[in-house]
C-alpha cells in the first residue's frame, strides 16, 4: 500500500525548516510532497536546497486549504494520502498503525491519529484531539477538547474507534475515496472543510476512524489563530454550509434556524467581551451564507444522509450551562 505525505504550504519557510526533518526521518517508505500555494517567501527555494528529495507540487494561487489540496492531490497516484499541516511534528512509526488499519479494514476511508499539543505535550491539541464529533445542532467538538478546554492525555482515549470527523491538520484518506467525493468543497476556502468532507464520506458509506497508536504534535494557529476574526467568520459560515448540504431538508431547516438564533447569542457575548470585530465576523458569515444558500442547497447529493452524530443533545448547553468540560462526562450527561 503506497502512501503520499503531502504538506500544504503558504509562506511557511520557518515551519518547513523546523518540521520537515521529522517528516523525512520518520516517514520511511512514504513519498513526500510539498504542495505550495503560490508562496512569496523563500519556501520553495529552501526545499530545493535543503530537501531535494521532496517533490514540490506548485499551485497557481493561494486557494486556501480546500483548493490547494484538490489541485495537488489530483496529480498523485498513491493508494493513501496523508494531508499534513506544515506545523505538525511527527513521531517514530507514526505511519505503520494507520496503514495496518487501512489494510485490515476496507470500509474505513479516513483515519485520524492522536493529536497532542506541541507546546504542552501531555495535553490534547485543539485541532482534532482524539477525534471529532458534532452535537445535535452541528457544533463540532472532540474527544479531549470541548470548545477551548483541553484535556490532559492520561491514556483515556487510547482506543481505536469510529469518529464523525477527522482533523485536517493530519488526515489520512484513501485516494479512491478522495476522488469519489471530488475532494474538498473549495467554497469553504479553509476551516471545517474536513467536517463537510467526512460527513459526505459517511453519506457515501465510508467509515471515519481514530487510531490512537499513531501520534503527532501540532503547534496550531500558524495560519489563523483563534483570536483572528477571519477564523470566526469562516467557522460560523462554513458550519452552516455543511448543515445545508448534508442533512435531510426538514432537519436541516430546523437546525439552521436554531443555529442562526444561537449565533446571535454568540455575537452578543462578543459585544459584552468587547470583541466587536468577532461580532461583525458573525454578521458577515450570515450575509455570506444567505448569498450562497441556493448554491449550497444545489450541492446536496442523492444519498442516505447520516443524521446521528453523538449522544449529546447540545454541546453549547452542556458546556456553558452544566459546566461540562470533559468528553467522558459529556457522554454521561
Amino acid at each position: 500500500m503506497s502512501i503520499a505525505v503531502v504538506i500544504l504550504n503558504w509562506n511557511g519557510e520557518l515551519l518547513l525548516e523546523r518540521f520537515l526533518p521529522f517528516i523525512t526521518q520518520y516517514s520511511e517508505g512514504a513519498n513526500i510532497y510539498v504542495a505550495d500555494n503560490a508562496s512569496t517567501d523563500g519556501s520553495v527555494a529552501f526545499i530545493r536546497t535543503n530537501h531535494p528529495h521532496i517533490t514540490i507540487l506548485q499551485n497557481s494561487e493561494n486557494g486556501g486549504y480546500a483548493k490547494g489540496y484538490n489541485e495537488a492531490l489530483a496529480l498523485l497516484k498513491e493508494d493513501v494520502f496523508c494531508l499534513l499541516n506544515s506545523d505538525v511534528e511527527v513521531t517514530p512509526g507514526w505511519l505503520d498503525p494507520v496503514l495496518k488499519k487501512f489494510r485490515e479494514t476496507p470500509d474505513i476511508g479516513i483515519i485520524q491519529p492522536k493529536v497532542l499539543d506541541l507546546l504542552q505535550k501531555d495535553h490534547f491539541e485543539y485541532a482534532g484531539a482524539a477525534g471529532g464529533y458534532l452535537d445535535q445542532l452541528g457544533y463540532p467538538f472532540c474527544r479531549g477538547r470541548i470548545f477551548q478546554t483541553l484535556e490532559e492525555d492520561r491514556g483515556q482515549y487510547d482506543d481505536d474507534r469510529d469518529i464523525f470527523w477527522a482533523t485536517g491538520a493530519c488526515m489520512f484518506v484513501r485516494s479512491k475515496v478522495f476522488r469519489e467525493l471530488d475532494g474538498f468543497d473549495t467554497d469553504y476556502f479553509a476551516h471545517q472543510e474536513e467536517v463537510d468532507f467526512c460527513w459526505r464520506a459517511q453519506n457515501h458509506g465510508h467509515r471515519v476512524h481514530y487510531v490512537a497508536a499513531a501520534t503527532v504534535y501540532h503547534l496550531g494557529g500558524s495560519t489563523l489563530s483563534n483570536m483572528n476574526p477571519k477564523k470566526t467568520y469562516l467557522n460560523f459560515r462554513n458550519s452552516l454550509f455543511s448543515i445545508t448540504k448534508n442533512l435531510p431538508r426538514r432537519k436541516a431547516f430546523i437546525i439552521i434556524v436554531l443555529r442562526l438564533l444561537l449565533d446571535g447569542v454568540a455575537a452578543a457575548r462578543f459585544i459584552v467581551q468587547g470583541r466587536l470585530r468577532h461580532c461583525w465576523a458573525i454578521l458577515r458569515a450570515h450575509f455570506s451564507f444567505y448569498r450562497q444558500f441556493v448554491k449550497m442547497y444545489r450541492k446536496r447529493e442523492k444519498v442516505k444522509f447520516v443524521t446521528k452524530y453523538h449522544a449529546a443533545t447540545s454541546i453549547v448547553w452542556s458546556y456553558f450551562v452544566h459546566q461540562v468540560r470533559r468528553f467522558d462526562n459529556l457522554v454521561k450527561d
